[in-house]
């Protein structure tokens, strides 16, 4: 077989200089302010430049190691493998355990038990985890008595005569983030500390987690979720340190869980930056051995992202958020199946994402590249940003005194809410679309019974703590209620003028008024506008909506409002350069993509009385 020369097939493709992409960008944008329409303005606080060359890596301090080398920003090991998580409601143990048992051999090595009874007994736990081979797999507890599970577990382990170094476990005890945070009041602190003292013979049992994605289902930034969870996890260092454990000793013990968004390459140099800060946070406590440094990082795919109309969109999300986080590297992954915001996830919906982990690994095979973002000059300089800004909050954080005393002063609140609040306004104005609720809606789609009113409603608190929610709750509360008024109610297309025009404006507008469950009534064009309001009347629309070029409005507008009368709301398609004429003349209703979808379409369903 030929051999390829390399020399000679690069000499086809000489090397272009910044200077010239620079001098091409600049004429394509024809006298364009380059940094308002190519350079992308974070929410977490920095500028992304439209395209890094090999330039850009200059400079950069996080460049130069190798996977499972301090400070482990490439990966804490040679590879990129996962456990394949997933967790089960444990109301009854046996039932709970047949459930566990099918995940088992469905592909699933990382099982989490999520425990509804407070009185949960050790004959419970024998009847939990019958069959199951505890070195085998990795099995984590949350929900109610977990501490007291926690010690169970351990008896367990001790009765049976497992190996102390081969059992896999973890625990969510997280008094700081999960009990102070989320819920307002700390709880288990004595009985952490127990238990990082009765662990200690165990390598690989965690009974610390750092719940860093609560932070994210509250609305937080990427940069905030980081900074915050580092410096929770900081706060319990400090603590243990002072208890008298070895930092050692504390930092084999945590476990970190974050979530996954939707934003694709962000995340994957979140998980790096994440390694970089906590290996360099654990090393200026001197370690006896750098192993302390490493990170075990759980990933959750997010809630907040979820939404509970045209839920099988919730797929592919899940599946390039496990993509983010299985090239970045994570210790286990767990998918939350599509129906997880409205209902007990089904045995289907649980199969879905279990199978979207393990497709990455077993046919995309990314568990067999050593961190393969890794040189890409842009990911490498989004994980530098990313790491700067988390370090910089997570300084101001230990400057003001640490988690714990920022937590009761309020910042941490506060910071959050703000970035939740502009991420609705964002949703509402459509700068951050959620497919399925603030654009492109299934028009026909009416909420499945399952979803109750509950589900789409957010508690909102003065609190001094954080409350989870998801993005799409404002448009699905909206949408439930029109669902479930008794009305039907629709919004004729009046096509005329220009066809180009009309057609556009039409569909636009078709997405817009979907979007709260109002039936479009779409048409192709009408001739004239008499012809127009004719078939809108016949149709009975309490909305009819003109949809023409901006050069037509002002006559046909006019025109359409003399025929309609009060018999319908009437709504221009656009922001014509005559709305201020067309105002003059009772045309009040304009509808466009600077329009806040949100709060225009609530305006339209309380003047049809829904």
């Amino acid at each position: 077989m030929a051999t390829t020369n390399r020399e000679k097939l690069f000499a086809e493709f000489p090397p272009v200089s910044t200077e010239a992409w620079e001098a091409v960008i600049t004429t394509d944008l024809k006298g364009a302010d380059y940094e308002r329409k190519l350079v992308w303005r974070t929410n977490e606080g920095f500028n992304l430049r439209p395209y890094y060359r090999a330039e850009n890596l200059e400079g950069l301090k996080t460049l130069g190691t190798q996977p499972g080398e301090f400070p482990y920003l490439r990966g804490v090991n040679g590879d990129t493998s996962w456990l394949t998580h997933q967790t089960i409601v444990v109301e009854c143990p046996k039932a709970a355990n047949a459930e566990a048992l099918k995940m088992l051999d469905a592909g699933v090595d990382s099982l989490g038990f999520c425990i509804c009874n407070e009185e949960f007994t050790s004959a419970q736990l024998d009847e939990l985890l019958a069959g199951i081979v505890l070195p085998a797999i990795e099995v984590t507890f949350c929900g109610k008595a977990v501490a007291h599970v926690a010690k169970l577990f351990l008896a367990k382990v001790e009765a049976e005569g497992l190996a102390k170094d081969e059992v896999k476990a973890a625990f969510y005890i997280d008094p700081l983030v999960k009990s102070m945070t989320v819920d307002g009041a700390c709880s288990n602190c004595d009985a952490l500390i127990e238990l990082m003292r009765a662990t200690q013979p165990y390598k690989k049992i965690r009974p610390l987690t750092v719940s860093g994605h609560l932070f994210s289902d509250a609305g937080s930034t990427i940069v905030e979720e980081l900074a915050f969870t580092l410096a929770a996890a900081h706060d319990y260092i400090v603590w243990m340190l002072e208890e008298g454990f070895t930092i050692d000793e504390v930092a084999r013990k945590i476990r970190f869980s974050f979530a996954i968004t939707s934003n694709y390459f962000m995340e994957m140099a979140k998980f790096r930056a994440a390694r970089l800060l906590w290996a360099n946070i654990v090393k200026g406590y001197e370690p006896k051995c750098d192993c302390s440094c490493k990170m075990m990082a759980h990933a959750r795919t997010s809630a907040w992202n979820q939404t509970v109309y045209d839920p099988y969109v919730n797929m592919l999300r899940g599946t390039t958020e496990a993509m983010s986080a299985a090239i970045a590297g994570v210790h286990s992954l767990e998918v939350l199946p599509f129906d997880y915001a409205y209902e007990r996830p089904t045995e289907f919906s649980q199969r879905i994402a279990r199978n979207e982990s393990l497709l990455l690994k077993h046919e995309s095979h990314f568990d067999q590249v050593a961190d393969p973002a890794g040189g890409s000059y842009y990911i490498e300089n989004l994980t530098d940003s990313i790491a700067n800004e988390a370090w910089k909050l997570f300084l101001e954080i230990e400057e003001k005194g640490g988690y714990e005393e920022v937590l009761k002063s309020g910042y941490i609140v506060e910071r959050v809410k703000a970035s939740a609040a502009a991420k609705d306004k964002a949703i509402a104005t459509r700068r951050q679309i959620l497919l399925g609720a603030n654009q492109y809606p299934n028009f026909t789609e009416v909420a499945d019974k399952a979803v109750e009113t509950a589900t789409v409603t957010r508690t909102l608190t003065d609190e001094n703590k954080l409350t989870p929610y998801r993005g799409a709750m404002a448009f699905e509360a909206m949408r439930l209620g029109v669902d479930r008024s008794g009305k039907e109610p629709k919004a004729f297309m009046l096509t005329c003028g220009s066809l180009a025009m009309a057609r556009a404006r039409a569909q636009f507008s078709c997405n817009f008024f979907a979007c709260a469950g109002i039936r479009t009534i779409d048409n192709n064009f009408f001739k004239s506008v008499e012809e127009g309001v004719e078939a809108a009347l016949a149709s009975k629309a309490e909305i009819v909506v003109v949809c023409a070029a901006d050069d037509d409005y002002a006559t046909v507008a006019p025109r359409v409002k003399e025929l309609l009368g009060d018999k319908a709301i009437l709504v221009v398609a656009g922001a014509p350069a005559c709305q201020e004429e067309l105002q003059s003349q009772g045309i009040n209703n304009f509808i466009s993509v600077k329009s806040n979808v949100l709060e225009t379409l609530r305006g339209y369903l309380q003047m049809m009385g829904i």
